[in-house]
């Protein structure tokens, strides 16, 4: 594939542009020149507020302290909210998968947040992903249940029995979500009616 910066149609600083938003995740060539026109035609004040929004996050955001969601504060709205049922915590991949399941507006509990899981053709290793953070957390006897809601990919499958077998020794009841979620579908893609559904009709591992 040929780059549309290494014609040399543009200037240096168009094509450094380009070539710095293209290597973004999601983000191909032509949504690169067409996101780096509109900077360009930006105000200078709007171009710097965008700017100081992405040095700001850099540098403020970080994990909360018991379920490592990202956050800008030590703890995280969801875990310092006394009305959430912090006998239940969900263990999902990653922040976007989070997010997914608040935006069905049913469940109440917390989460864990382990940025990865465990694939060993890449790799990744329980170690690389925040188990160690998990265990910690299940040292409270206030904490009941843990759903495992990992996405239905081998990794994800993997990563589900991992952590079951880490857990059933304390006593602690541990649950998949259903089966309802497609064969390595990833859980912010889904729609939340089928979310609520693979919650609901979650089952003991």
């Amino acid at each position: 594939m040929v780059w549309v910066s290494d014609l040399n149609l543009y200037s240096g600083h168009i094509n450094h542009l380009i070539d710095e938003l293209a290597a973004l995740p999601g983000i191909g060539n032509k949504s690169a020149q067409r996101l780096a026109f509109y900077i360009i035609g930006m105000s200078p004040e709007r171009v710097k507020k965008l700017s100081d929004s992405i040095v700001a996050a850099k540098e403020h955001v970080h994990y909360c302290k018991f379920c490592q969601n990202l956050t800008d504060t030590e703890v995280c709205p969801i875990c310092a909210d006394p009305e959430r049922d912090h006998s239940t915590i969900m263990v999902v991949e990653n922040p976007r998968d989070l997010a997914a399941y608040e935006k069905t507006g049913k469940y109440k509990g917390t989460y864990h947040v382990l940025h990865g899981a465990i694939s060993p053709m890449l790799g990744i290793g329980p170690q690389d992903i925040r188990l160690k953070e998990l265990m910690e957390r299940l040292q409270d006897d206030a904490v009941k249940e843990v759903i495992i809601a990992t996405n239905s990919s081998l990794e994800g499958e993997t990563t589900a029995m991992y952590i079951s077998k880490l857990i059933k020794p304390a006593g602690i009841r541990v649950t998949r979500i259903a089966s309802g979620v497609p064969v390595g579908g990833d859980l912010e893609y889904i729609d939340e009616v089928t979310l609520l559904r693979a919650l609901e009709g979650r089952k003991e591992l």
